[in-house]
């Protein structure tokens, strides 16, 4: 009782509640920029606290961390741009919820169900830090690789009209995760002798070439607002209402979000696609998912939010980070004399409640700032994309040369954008492809381990075998699920050659990828050979019945897709704003980063739209000032251009 006394009287000390709101702010800052995200936000703050009063310095990380999830909903929502990978769920229909012009409506549900999420982590962790540690111990490497196989299952049966599509879908992610240094071994695989692509792909590259990119591009093509009508009007207390309609939903993402995000390694951006995939599993009527359906953005928000309650169990009881934020956590822990441990349930259980607790605070102080911005931010959604398409272009491309701050960054963003939207074009899982990439060395390096310790007996445990239950569950819930027939014009657009060849070349084209993966891995040693030889079989296995229904189909299919015929015969097509994308990276060749983005934003609003040149050039010089001000707070070195090989430039300017 002492403890739990302590705790609550250092809560409520006015010092240490405004260390909580700054941190909190400064969390809700860090969400909304695509790309930064919680690891990049707490490296950013450490330095500040080193040497700050412990409690004080605490206060800030929790508060920093705790509402990066709430606020990256703003981007992720409104503009189709994840702002963290937490956020990479909600974008599948709270993105369509946005573009029906209820953008607002979206964004009350989520950060209600955002508020909710985290504190219920908050309450289940204070009577649960005790139990848990059995619980934990009691999940070996075995069960750790059947849980993400479970995951990974789920969002490739569900994400998509055709089960087999969304199963090949995964395969290519995780051949993509593949490329780079092998865990075992450390030899390179699929790299084609490029440096760059010995550490694999990044993956904030990824997310938001998968997602980020094709939604902009698509956006550009309508050349319209995001919302298809004007009236944003009073959503919000409607999407309070819908999550208040959906609380046993919200419970049992929350405990989904709990522990998950409790198993070390498996947080981050895999519970949200859990929960997404659970929804859509437990639903009768699941054609609106994808769509905008509210369910949609709902469950993947309490997931994520509970989830860095549950996180931070194996980091504070066993030193083990939870996930990637969470081991900058750990580190700003030692930074200000807190050693994790058994000693945080013992001696200093005042500070583990008093960081429980700190962490439902800040949920509730972002979620009321995000509450309270939710209508006039929804207001973005009204403004002609034209003028919001290139600076979210210009923002996507800085987000992504975060990752490594290298040239191959963008190069690849302009890669995986462009695979992005024929994607989407084609009706290809990109969630299942995105996931599948991200636990690629997972369940790479999973496998080894469980092999190692267990042999094969691992599937003899009780807790493997609920897991196979669970995955035989899903598996058949998947081929029950019959997707709504197509009719009407949909009989003669999918009938067309001009829509069925690409497709055809496409299906094509992943095949030959996964011949490529075969046959490298067959050049590999026995340990970094297994994953490749045995992942690109499967797929292939899954692609061929694909490519034959595309072939020789006499109805229409599920294999295939046309995500355009929304669009009016004059739109331009995707490679004519590719092109566009690549006048922007010979531009930072030519003039540095700062200034060939700027030049970038001037001459597509001039080009593409009918504006004031006045509005044309605030809009440029406020980017180019934006990008300034990131450099100099980031201390971020822009790469150079040809201009600053000639002309002497501050460092900020890629000088």
């Amino acid at each position: 009782m002492d403890a739990l006394l302590d705790a609550l009287l250092t809560l409520l000390d006015p010092t240490h509640f405004l260390f909580l709101t700054g941190g909190t702010v400064l969390g809700l800052i860090v969400g909304v920029l695509p790309g930064l995200g919680g690891s990049a936000g707490l490296a950013l703050l450490i330095p500040f606290v080193f040497g700050m009063e412990p409690s004080y310095a605490l206060a800030m990380m929790i508060g920093l961390l705790a509402p990066m999830t709430t606020s990256d909903t703003f981007p992720a929502v409104l503009m189709g741009v994840p702002g963290t990978s937490g956020s990479q769920a909600t974008v599948m229909d709270g993105f369509p919820l946005a573009k029906k012009g209820e953008g607002a409506r979206a964004l009350a549900a989520a950060f209600t169900a955002s508020l909710f999420g985290g504190i219920f982590g908050a309450i289940v962790l204070t009577g649960a830090v005790f139990v848990a540690v059995p619980i934990i111990l009691s999940i070996g490497f075995g069960e750790q690789l059947l849980l993400v196989i479970l995951g990974l299952t789920m969002i490739g049966l569900l994400t998509g009209r055709n089960p087999i599509k969304g199963l090949a879908a995964c395969g290519i992610g995780l051949m993509i995760g593949v490329i780079g240094a092998a865990p075992a071994t450390g030899e390179s695989r699929i790299t084609f002798g490029q440096n760059y692509l010995y550490e694999g792909i990044p993956i904030v590259i990824m997310g938001l070439g998968m997602f980020a990119m094709p939604e902009i591009i698509d956006l550009l093509r309508r050349h319209s607002r995001i919302a298809e009508t004007q009236k944003m009007g009073s959503g919000w207390y409607r999407g309070f209402k819908d999550a208040m309609r959906n609380k046993w939903l919200m419970v049992r993402c929350s405990s989904i979000g709990c522990i998950v995000g409790a198993l070390p390694g498996l947080g981050g951006s895999v519970v949200d696609w859990i929960a997404y995939g659970h929804v859509v599993q437990t639903s009768r009527k699941r054609d609106q998912f994808g769509e905008g359906d509210i369910r949609g953005v709902i469950a993947p928000e309490s997931a994520n939010n509970a989830k860095e309650g549950g996180a931070l169990v194996p980091t504070l009881l066993f030193g083990i980070p939870g996930s990637g934020s969470m081991a900058i956590l750990l580190g700003g822990f030692v930074t200000v004399g807190v050693q994790p441990g058994v000693s945080m349930v013992t001696t200093n259980l005042d500070l583990t409640y008093l960081m429980i607790w700190s962490l439902a605070l800040a949920n509730v102080i972002g979620a009321v700032i995000c509450l309270a911005l939710a209508g006039p931010i929804s207001q973005l959604t009204r403004v002609p994309y034209v003028l919001l398409g290139p600076v979210m272009l210009v923002l996507i491309f800085f987000a992504a040369f975060q990752a490594t701050r290298n040239w191959g960054d963008l190069l690849a963003l302009l890669a995986v954008g462009t695979l992005g939207c024929y994607m989407k074009r084609f009706g290809w899982s990109r969630p299942a492809l995105l996931i599948g990439f991200f636990l690629a060395t997972r369940i790479e390096q999973s496998t080894y381990r469980a092999i190692q310790v267990y042999g094969f007996s691992f599937f003899e445990r009780p807790q493997a075998q609920v897991i196979l239950a669970l995955l035989l569950i899903s598996l058949v819930a998947a081929i029950m699920f019959k997707p709504s027939k197509l009719r009407g014009d949909d009989l003669v657009r999918y009938h067309s050659s001009r829509t069925r060849m690409p497709q055809v070349a496409m299906t094509i084209m992943f095949i030959g990828f996964s011949v490529i993966v075969l046959m490298d891995g067959l050049g590999q040693r026995y340990l970094a050979m297994i994953f490749p030889v045995a992942v690109s079989i499967i797929t292939l296995l899954m692609l061929t019945p694909v490519l034959l229904q595309q072939l020789f189909f006499k109805h229409p299919h599920t294999a295939f897709a046309d995500m355009d015929a929304s669009l009016t015969a004059d739109a331009p097509s995707i490679p004519h704003y590719l092109l566009w994308i690549l006048g922007l990276l010979a531009l930072i060749a030519v003039l540095g980063y700062p200034i060939g983005m700027t030049a970038f934003i001037l001459a597509f609003i001039t080009v593409k739209g009918e504006f004031r040149l006045l509005l044309t050039g605030a809009i440029a010089a406020s980017a180019f000032f934006v990008l300034s001000g990131l450099s100099a707070v980031l201390t971020l070195r822009y790469p150079p251009g040809l201009l600053q090989r000639v002309v002497e430039m501050p460092w900020w300017l890629g000088g």
